[in-house]
């Protein structure tokens, strides 16, 4: 088991496929920092769209297998690595019924990934998608397939809808803090450099959550030429549903109309050709006294690293003089 398992991670992917668009599907990614809420606005944008008839697939494609733990209920969903290294024991085939589940007319599955110091996460998005291609990817019927990337690992597979064109737009998750926004300007930098190689993704804008009303996320949109497509306030009353795995984007519930209009922004925005920000002008976004940007950078010695001074000593390099 052990030596089939190192040589299919050994293997190449499989090319992007190139062939006719056979259906009118939106694949959207959605990235942001770890924690800020992108299985919370992912969960409830689904579920409003299934409200409002669209057919829709949501894919969790962060290690830590928590994007659909919202909706359904806090309970967790099999994951295509898991079921597939345990069907793969067994000699059988992984069938969708194993990996894909659905609740009030949302689909939703988790690619998952290995477990600390295990293998690599990025890996086991690129095996969960060769899978998810087996199984039938390309063919499937939905209005939307929504794709939760965590957005602060940099290697390869996080950057798979990107860099393949797997999605037609991205969208960022941030809040009110230099982190998450560090990370969004990173997901436009992305953006940049695969269209700069061919690449055809862009970015259809910004959810802020947590929004606190201080503005730097909104900032933030307007520096780089994206709208915010929904600022989801930091209530209360959301935080202790969340908590307690309830779907707030219910239809004709206290947050519906702020759903509502999430779907459709998410639905029309167009991809966009964003302009990312420099270290110096994200830090701009913020007072000085929220960053620290007084401080000014002092070169080191050598005497300073060896904490005494420098003895010189002659040189053994040879020297000759001109003939």
């Amino acid at each position: 088991m052990a030596e089939r398992l190192r040589e299919e991670a050994s293997r190449d992917p499989d090319p992007v496929a190139t062939g006719p668009a056979t259906k009118e599907t939106q694949i959207i990614a959605i990235y942001g920092k770890g924690g800020i809420g992108k299985s919370f606005t992912l969960a409830n944008l689904s579920y409003m769209m299934a409200s409002q008839g669209k057919r829709v697939l949501l894919i969790g494609c962060d290690p830590k297998s928590d994007t659909t733990s919202l909706l359904f209920g806090g309970k967790a969903c099999p994951t295509i690595i898991q079921t597939s290294s345990a069907k793969k024991a067994a000699g059988e085939e992984v069938d969708i019924s194993d990996v894909c589940f659905k609740r009030d007319g949302v689909f939703a599955m988790e690619l998952g990934g290995p477990e600390v110091g295990r293998g690599c996460g990025g890996r086991g998005i690129i095996h969960g998608f060769e899978l998810l291609e087996k199984l039938g990817f390309h063919d499937w019927g939905f209005d939307y397939v929504l794709l939760d990337f965590l957005g602060d690992v940099v290697c390869g597979g996080f950057g798979l809808p990107i860099a393949r064109d797997m999605c037609q737009k991205v969208i960022v998750v941030g809040a009110n803090d230099l982190q998450s926004l560090y990370v969004a300007n990173n997901v436009c930098s992305a953006v940049e450099y695969f269209r700069k190689l061919g690449g055809n993704v862009g970015v259809a804008g910004m959810v802020v959550n947590k929004d606190d009303g201080t503005g730097e996320a909104a900032a933030f949109a307007r520096s780089v030429g994206i709208p915010v497509l929904a600022a989801i306030p930091a209530d209360e009353d959301i935080r202790r549903k969340s908590a307690n795995y309830q779907i707030v984007g219910m239809p004709g519930g206290r947050w519906a109309p702020l759903f509502e209009e999430l779907a459709v922004n998410v639905a029309e925005a167009p991809p966009l050709h964003p302009t990312p920000l420099d270290q110096d002008g994200l830090l701009g976004l913020f007072d000085d006294a929220d960053t620290g940007r007084g401080v000014t950078l002092q070169p080191a010695s050598a005497a300073d690293m060896l904490g005494r001074p420098v003895v010189a000593r002659p040189s053994l390099e040879v020297v000759y003089d001109d003939a």
